[in-house]
């Protein structure tokens, strides 16, 4: 059997000494012996405890990469639910929720977290990290599965997993207790060792490493308007009675999706109409909308310039988009593709001279880029605004200050809009947010831009670190904060992104990313084609499938 790795080849007889990802890494590439998590295999990502069996070429997975990064984190989730159980037995239940910044946030559901606890329970982890307890999989039936975490109090796992179209399972087991965790797992405790667990009520965040050093937990960036609107979503999840996969399952199976879908898009009215009338309330003249792909900013912003018309407002609505700078002057990434994401794309000099301009009451000649030719229109348009005019300026920079120097800040408002998807797997399985938003982006790309969806996943990682760069350091300086998730549409982007994402074959690169979404959509039941219906044309969710009224 020939192993290869990073340009190196080795021969070995398995017929007399099984062979595991991690001895291939240790003979192969010695120097990753401390960052491997896995190993890439064509497109699988395997567990270091794995065993080899035929000729294959490898690839170590580090933190570095998406996947290595969810491999430590799934096992990090392990300890600390382990030491949850050792400290308060089986009854009590942790749900993880949210991401924050290079965290977790996650709280007990019968009772609210204090610095004493949250104490312990570090303590405890470190505990379990150092006795290095090995993670052993096995393979239950679903009956099997279903039958255990009822057992243990989590209905909303067996519920789930009674939706899953396998008969088997692979569920890890460590310290007496077993877990499902929808992928791949370290071999044992020891490899969490980097983390920190923070109090923050009512709540805890767990701390993973840093992206800049593995060796040592992210520090917390204090996020206070991101998590008041996680909790506000979470409230609105509670009161409409639907916060795992499960839940909407039942919704779709008893025929209550449709009225689901009326409660959540009026949610979403009422929080642009808040938005609206604070922007009144501060007398700005010019509205910043900005955030990361997929979001739904275009649609909010038409939205939002309904609702300032109810109020007396006459909106004008600019898009940064017309801003870019002409293709062959855009800054490079390192691959010598244009990058689209950095705000030096923008003419930020020009566009801060047009806003001066029409804020004092002056003439301003607006660009218009030309995606045909990919430079900027020779041809401009005046524009003056008169009184009761507010600008409505849309793009991902919208929040960065320099798209505001020189601009009297009573004059204007920000808004940053991301979809912040409050709904789990079950509790202890969350969905991340970027995943919703790398399938609307998915569906969107394929309806409407020609893009398969291979194209839209190699591109992701790019759009991923601009966001990371450009968007997300300002998000906290917003006004406001509109969740721009619906909790009725993963159902519906299972219709237009499954058969999409079963297409992409296995020696395709993108292949790992779209088996991660689909795992998500397996659990999901689609929505009926008659309930499509019931989707406004000015839904956030109509920018995505089609059928919005505004383009």
């Amino acid at each position: 059997m020939k192993i290869s790795m990073l340009g190196r080849e080795k021969e070995y007889d398995n017929s007399r000494c099984p062979v595991s990802v991690f001895r291939a890494v240790m003979d192969l590439a010695p120097e990753y012996r401390t960052w491997a998590l896995g190993c890439f295999c064509g497109g699988q990502a395997l567990e270091l405890s794995e065993i080899l069996t035929e000729d294959c070429a490898l690839h170590p997975i580090t933190f570095h990469n998406e996947e290595g990064r969810r491999i430590y984190e799934r096992t990090l989730r392990f300890v600390l639910l382990l030491a949850v159980r050792r400290l308060y037995g089986k009854g009590c239940h942790v749900r993880i929720e949210h991401s924050i910044g290079y965290g977790v946030y996650m709280r007990f559901l019968d009772r609210d977290a204090d610095e004493e606890t949250v104490a312990a329970l570090e303590k405890e982890m470190q505990r379990i990290v150092k006795e290095d307890l090995p993670f052993t999989k096995e393979k239950w039936t679903r009956e099997e599965a279903i039958r255990y975490f009822a057992g243990e109090g989590m209905e909303e796992k067996a519920k789930l997993l009674s939706f899953r179209p396998y008969d088997y399972f692979n569920v890890y087991k460590c310290g007496g207790m077993a877990e499902y965790f929808y992928g791949a797992m370290l071999p044992s405790t020891a490899y969490a060792r980097v983390f920190r667990l923070k109090y923050h009520a009512p709540g805890m965040v767990l701390q993973l490493p840093s992206p800049q050093d593995m060796l040592q937990p992210a520090p917390f960036v204090e996020r206070e308007k991101h998590l008041k609107v996680f909790a506000q979503s979470n409230r609105w999840c509670d009161i409409l009675g639907c916060k795992n996969a499960a839940d909407l399952n039942d919704m779709t199976v008893g025929g209550k999706l449709r009225e689901f879908i009326r409660v959540n898009e009026a949610l979403h009215d009422k929080s642009i109409a808040d938005i609206a009338d604070g922007i009144a309330q501060k007398g700005a003249r010019a509205v910043f909308v900005a955030g990361p792909s997929s979001s739904g900013k275009t649609t909010f912003s038409n939205r939002l310039c309904i609702h300032l018309k109810v109020l007396g407002k006459k909106p004008r609505l600019i898009s940064l988009d017309d801003f870019y700078r002409d293709q062959h002057t855009l800054p490079k990434e390192a691959d010598g593709k244009p990058d689209l994401e950095a705000l030096t794309a923008l003419d930020v000099a020009y566009f801060g001279e047009c806003m001066r301009k029409l804020l004092s009451g002056e003439e301003a000649q607006m660009p218009r880029f030309d995606f045909s030719i990919k430079m900027r229109s020779p041809r401009y348009t005046p524009m003056r605004l008169c009184d009761g005019e507010i600008l409505v300026v849309e793009g991902i920079h919208g929040l960065n200050p320099e798209m505001h120097k020189g601009l009297d800040e009573k004059l204007i408002a920000r808004v940053y809009i991301s979809e912040l998807t409050c709904l789990n797997l079950d509790n202890h399985n969350r969905i991340r947010t970027t995943d919703a938003r790398l399938l609307r982006r998915i569906v969107r790309d394929n309806q409407f831009r020609s893009t398969p969806p291979e194209e839209t996943l190699q591109m992701w990682n790019s759009v991923r670190r601009g966001e990371e760069k450009w968007i997300f350091p300002y998000q906290e300086q917003a006004d406001f904060v509109f969740n721009s998730a619906l909790h009725y549409e993963l159902p519906v982007l299972k219709r237009y992104a499954y058969d999409l994402l079963m297409r992409i074959p296995p020696e395709n690169p993108n292949y790992l990313a779209a088996r991660r979404l689909l795992k998500i959509l397996h659990y999901l039941l689609p929505a009926a084609e008659d309930v499509l219906q019931e989707i406004p044309p000015l839904s956030l969710l109509r920018e995505f499938i089609g059928g919005c009224t505004f383009y």
